[in-house]
């Protein structure tokens, strides 16, 4: 029987990794600082927004849809950003950590205006960590966190919601849905009627995506994850453009050299670290120090 902690665990995440650039994909999802024992994370402040703002909205699931509004989302995320305020997000400012703020809160307010499916009944998945043997045969596990599973009453059908906070639309050839149709399919007994994406900061309301192919997307994703469990086991993790890195690899590798600023520990026991603004210099002897 095949042993799920000996398995190779492959994610949306660290599939983006390793599709950019292997040495990136070792860097976020293989490395351990010898000293900690941790993996290491780097934060920014579109990454700190993204993450204060999924929280906010992804903890309304488990409450009863009647009472998920009940009170102020804006009250919610003020707390929540406490966690990602000054150096802890990526912010040298006070002027661009409020602008982030503010971008937030202005996502939270459109869905309190417009709530749309997040006022209806929705689907929890149990585990903490959706997972299915993608193939037990080659000891591959497909894991993933699914932003919200609307339930659909009528049909005992769910529909994929993917929250997203950035400027820019998801890329055409994106596997995320893929990956979520399978693990929506997989990890839970009702069929999926449709996935949609929710651009919060342009879009008052989910703009429905074509579903892909659940026999496609299980042979796209499954290549994919032989290649990494091969480059894992041969230890292969090159950049395709060099010594020198690429834009994946490069931060990554300043964190290694010291170029960066541990300013803390997250939820999953990562090591937390902040590249320096142009304008900031971090001591190399010290790289703990707040600025």
């Amino acid at each position: 029987m095949a042993d799920k902690y000996k398995a190779t665990w492959v994610s949306h995440s660290s599939i983006s990794d390793f599709l950019h650039c292997p040495r990136a994909y070792y860097l976020k999802n293989v490395y351990k600082d010898p000293k900690t024992k941790h993996k290491i994370q780097l934060i920014s402040p579109p990454l700190a927004l993204g993450a204060a703002v999924h929280s906010v909205i992804e903890a309304l699931s488990v409450i009863p849809a009647e009472e998920r509004f009940s009170e102020s989302l804006i009250k919610k995320f003020d707390q929540e950003w406490k966690k990602f305020t000054g150096i802890k997000g990526g912010f040298f400012d006070d002027k661009t950590e409020m602008a982030y703020k503010e971008r937030g809160a202005d996502m939270l307010r459109k869905v309190m205006n417009n709530p749309g499916p997040l006022s209806r009944l929705a689907v929890k998945i149990k585990d903490d960590l959706p997972w299915f043997w993608l193939s037990e045969e080659e000891e591959i596990i497909l894991c993933g966190k699914i932003d919200w599973l609307e339930y659909l009453p009528e049909k005992d059908q769910v529909h994929i919601i993917d929250f997203k906070t950035g400027k820019n639309d998801e890329n055409e050839g994106s596997l995320q849905l893929p990956i979520y149709h399978l693990l929506v399919h997989y990890c839970q007994h009702r069929e999926v009627a449709g996935a949609s994406y929710w651009y919060l900061e342009s879009s008052d309301q989910p703009q429905e995506q074509k579903l892909p192919d659940l026999a496609w997307a299980e042979a796209e994703v499954l290549a994919i994850a032989k290649k990494i469990k091969t480059i894992r086991k041969l230890e292969h993790f090159k950049c395709p453009h060099g010594e020198n890195g690429c834009w994946a690899c490069r931060p990554m590798v300043q964190v290694l050299k010291g170029e960066a600023q541990l300013v803390g520990e997250n939820d999953y026991h990562q090591d937390i670290y902040v590249l320096p603004s142009k304008h900031k210099k971090i001591s190399r002897k010290d790289n703990s120090q707040l600025i």
